[in-house]
C-alpha cells in the first residue's frame, strides 16, 4: 500500500468509491433517504476533478486499486475523507491522515478541522480530533447529524 497524491484519473474511482461507501458503510448510521441525498446515483464528474484538483488530495492504493482518499484545504479543513467499503479498518485511513498532517505541518497549519459523520466520528477521535459540537447539516432536502471535529498540530 502508498499513499501518493491525486490524480485527475482517480476521478471515476473516487466517485465510486464515495457512493459505495456511503451505500454500504454509512448506511448503518443514517436512513435510505439520507444516504441517496448524500451521494446520490448521478455525481457530476467534473465537479469532482474540479473539486479534487484544487485541494491537496491524497489516495491510498494497492495494486492499483483505490482504498481511499482525503482531502486537506489550505484553512486546515479536511472535506471529504473515505476508505473503500471493502477495507475499512485496515490502517488505510490513518495513512492517508499521516500524510496530510505531514502536508499541514510543511504548510504552517496549526489546526486540522472537519464535519464528520456519525460513522466517522470514532475514526477521528482515535486519531486525537475533538468534537467541536453535533450539528444538522441538510443535503438535497434531507437533514443529516454530522460532528464538527479539530485537532490541534
Amino acid at each position: 500500500m502508498r499513499v501518493r497524491t491525486y490524480e485527475i484519473g482517480d476521478t471515476q474511482e473516487i466517485v465510486q468509491l464515495f457512493y459505495d461507501t456511503i451505500h454500504e458503510v454509512n448506511i448503518r448510521d443514517y436512513t435510505q433517504a439520507q444516504v441517496d441525498a448524500w451521494a446520490p446515483a448521478a455525481l457530476d464528474i467534473a465537479s469532482w476533478t474540479k473539486s479534487l484538483s484544487s485541494k491537496f488530495t491524497f489516495v491510498a492504493e494497492e495494486s492499483d486499486k483505490i482504498l481511499g482518499f482525503g482531502e486537506l484545504a489550505t484553512s486546515g479543513h479536511i472535506d471529504r475523507f473515505y476508505c473503500h467499503k471493502d477495507f475499512q479498518r485496515q490502517g488505510f485511513g490513518r495513512h492517508i491522515l499521516a500524510q496530510i498532517d505531514a502536508k499541514a505541518r510543511y504548510l504552517g497549519i496549526k489546526k486540522l478541522f472537519t464535519e464528520a459523520s456519525i460513522t466517522a466520528k470514532p475514526f477521528f477521535e482515535s486519531q486525537g480530533f475533538l468534537v467541536v459540537k453535533q450539528q444538522e447539516v441538510e443535503r438535497r432536502g434531507q437533514k443529516l447529524i454530522n460532528f464538527a471535529m479539530e485537532k490541534f498540530i
